[in-house]
């Protein structure tokens, strides 16, 4: 079995180098036959990496412990989930996953456009499979999954596995690495088709419209993989952290970061065919980033709760991102003609430039977090030093940037394009304004004085009233001649221009989430020894000991407490966290929570002092669960707008390539 899994990545390998040698000699040959056939390389690939993962998989699942990844990575006692999930818990399995999906998205996106786009598309296969090509070479030569342990020439096993890290035995790991990598490898997507664009100096915005989907799709995916990575590290961990400013945290966020800007300003090419030189810069950029966070969780370069330990693949992906860097700057530079702005800028005060300095902005954050995740590795480099950077400097730099952000998200729906006066600007402001202060008067009379709190709140309120005010202008017009009533019409409203309304949401759904991040400043903790009756306090709450218990089973031995949580002396809720130290050495802690909208109280049992005491983390998080409620929202926003606008406008039509392709938004339909 462990052959023919090697076997399959090998001719997997084989099949995606003659893929790209296909396309390109197919294209400059103008041999159709040649062209197709790459393209049925393409599935002959995902069909080889699915048949090896599955290899891996019956592995896992039979326990078989000749392998050495399966040996590392599960345990006959592990729960079928967690079998399941070691397929990407180890270094080899997750670059085999990473490898599975990208040719996965490769062979739909060849089966939708197999009588679209035809120039282009051979230029998409050949960018599609480079990638594949590589990340296939890593899983072929150094980091193989289906290496087998050995004693001299012989084959042999073990009676069982070390199984998965117990912090990875948790239900959104199941579904956050693989999230997260849907959101890594389909920002591939939209970059093979910029390429191409570039390649073929294709008029018009094809690569554009038949990518928007996918880039959605693909924002969303990494949405969610990061929100899910936070709440796990929020209920594992231990120390009731969201987010750390951990070095590969920050390497899923940065190409959110740039696809983000890119999702703005790709708008303003639609609308107004300007930007097009910095939406490949963005495309491009996010692409490479995805390549990079994928270098900095597996090359061991940085120090990480979430990397994998020190492995050899790391010169591979810098000569792999030098090389792909070069060839985007060459292209972006030489087709420069081709990509300038059919209009300018008419005016500082319009939706233009409010979408562009939303794009500036994003980008400056996005090179502080750069700048901030890569300095303890360039400082050791440069000194022989390692100079950490702590979350005190992301925080200082990146809070007014995130705050600034959020005031443009609101000022976006107040300013019309082209240009806005001053009249109009005083009317669209004045209310939003009024809310925003009212907002911040009302919490400093109840004493908040934290200044960013404050004014996160109050353009929380701002952002709120703007968005709400346009749901309900568009309502009321179309209740008006409907008959409808408000909700219902709304409904319409959003059904009319999916993409607009859905937009909204998203921003809504960011309001909250800032709500749910401004509760970090009003954060208590404690940490307390106690034993059997003992008492302790935090906030407006008081807890009871009640018993501490210690036992074993056949997978660790734990300890816990039993607390009773009391306010003005009454029983509203009882908490038991513990603590677990399995055959395997690993420790782990399992701490309690009781969630409210309002507040979460956190316990997390810390371990037993030298006087026999259990020691007990308390923290109390105010507004935090504010933060999963965004998310939620988002999700339902980003869906909405995927789904089709029910009034289908009449497009002037573009020839592109022989074929007519999505064009622009007519002015009728602008806003």
């Amino acid at each position: 079995m462990e052959n023919i899994g090697a076997l399959s990545l090998l001719l997997a390998l084989c099949l995606a180098v003659y893929a790209v040698a296909g396309s390109l000699l197919g294209k400059l040959r103008k041999n159709q036959f040649l062209i197709v056939s790459a393209e049925r390389a393409v599935y002959a690939v995902w069909g080889l990496l699915t048949f090896a993962s599955g290899l891996l998989v019956y592995a896992l699942f039979t326990d078989d412990f000749r392998f050495a990844y399966v040996a590392n990575h599960s345990s006959k006692t592990m729960p079928a989930i967690y079998k399941f999930t070691a397929w990407w818990g180890g270094q080899e399995g997750s670059l085999l996953l990473w490898a599975w999906i990208l040719s996965t998205y490769s062979a739909v996106v060849i089966w939708q456009n197999r009588r679209k786009y035809r120039e282009m598309m051979p230029f998409v296969t050949a960018t599609l499979m480079v990638t594949q090509a590589f990340f296939l070479i890593l899983i072929t030569v150094p980091m193989t999954p289906f290496e087998m342990l050995a004693v001299g020439k012989e084959i042999t096993s073990v009676p069982d596995g070390r199984g998965l890290n117990p912090l990875l035995q948790y239900w959104t790991m199941a579904i956050h690495p693989p999230t997260l990598y849907l959101g890594y490898v389909g920002f591939i997507v939209p970059f093979a088709f910029a390429m191409a664009s570039l390649i073929t100096k294709q008029p018009g915005d094809a690569w554009i419209h038949t990518t928007r989907r996918w880039t959605l799709v693909t924002w969303l995916f990494q949405s969610a993989g990061i929100l899910l990575g936070a709440g796990w590290a929020y209920a594992v961990l231990g120390w009731g952290g969201y987010w750390g400013w951990d070095p590969v945290e920050n390497a899923s966020l940065l190409p959110w970061i740039t696809a983000t800007a890119f999702l703005h300003s790709v708008m303003m090419q639609e609308k107004k065919g300007m930007m097009k030189v910095w939406n490949m810069v963005l495309v491009s950029a996010t692409y490479l980033l995805c390549i990079f966070g994928t270098f900095l969780t597996r090359s061991g370069v940085v120090s990480s709760v979430h990397a994998f330990a020190q492995s050899p693949i790391g010169r591979y992906f810098v000569v792999f991102i030098v090389l792909e860097l070069a060839i985007v700057v060459y292209f972006i530079l030489d087709r420069l003609d081709y990509l300038k702005s059919e209009t300018q800028l008419e005016s500082v005060i319009s939706r233009e430039s409010s979408f562009l300095f939303n794009n500036l902005i994003l980008l400056a954050s996005c090179f502080s977090i750069l700048w901030g995740t890569l300095f303890p590795v360039i400082s050791e480099w440069a000194t022989g030093e390692k100079i950490s950077v702590d979350a005190p400097f992301f925080n200082r730099v990146n809070i007014p940037i995130g705050l600034f952000l959020l005031f443009l998200t609101g000022v976006g729906p107040l300013i019309a394009w082209r240009r806005s006066s001053l009249e109009s600007l005083k009317k669209a402001f004045l209310w939003p304004l009024i809310g925003c202060l009212a907002t911040i008067g009302v919490l400093m009379a109840f004493g908040i004085r934290h200044m960013y709190a404050l004014m996160s709140f109050g353009l929380g309120a701002f952002v709120t009233w703007t968005i709400a005010s346009e749901f309900i202008k568009g309502a009321t017009a179309i209740a008006g001649k409907s008959g409808q009533n408000l909700i219902a019409a709304m409904v319409e409203l959003t059904h009319r221009n999916t993409r607009r309304y859905g937009g909204y949401i998203v921003h809504v759904a960011i309001v909250i989430m800032f709500i749910g991040f401004s509760g970090a400043a009003f954060n208590k903790d404690a940490t307390v020894e106690v034993k059997t009756g003992d008492t302790f306090h935090l906030g407006g709450y008081d807890m009871k000991v009640i018993k501490i218990n210690s036992d074993k089973n056949e997978h660790y031995r734990f300890v816990n407490a039993e607390i009773d949580v009391l306010v003005n002396g009454q029983k509203i809720h009882t908490l038991r966290p513990e603590q677990r130290r399995y055959e395997t050495g690993d420790g782990a802690s399992v701490v309690d929570i009781r969630r409210r909208l309002n507040e979460d109280l956190y316990l997390n049992f810390a371990g037993m002092s030298n006087d026999n005491k259990a020691v007990i983390q308390a923290y109390l998080f105010p507004l935090v669960t504010w933060i999963w409620v965004g998310f939620w929202a988002l999700l339902a926003g980003t869906l909405i707008c995927l789904i089709p606008s029910k009034v289908r406008y009449s497009y002037p039509k573009t020839q592109v390539l022989g074929q007519v392709s999505g064009t622009k938004e007519p002015a009728s339909a602008k806003s």
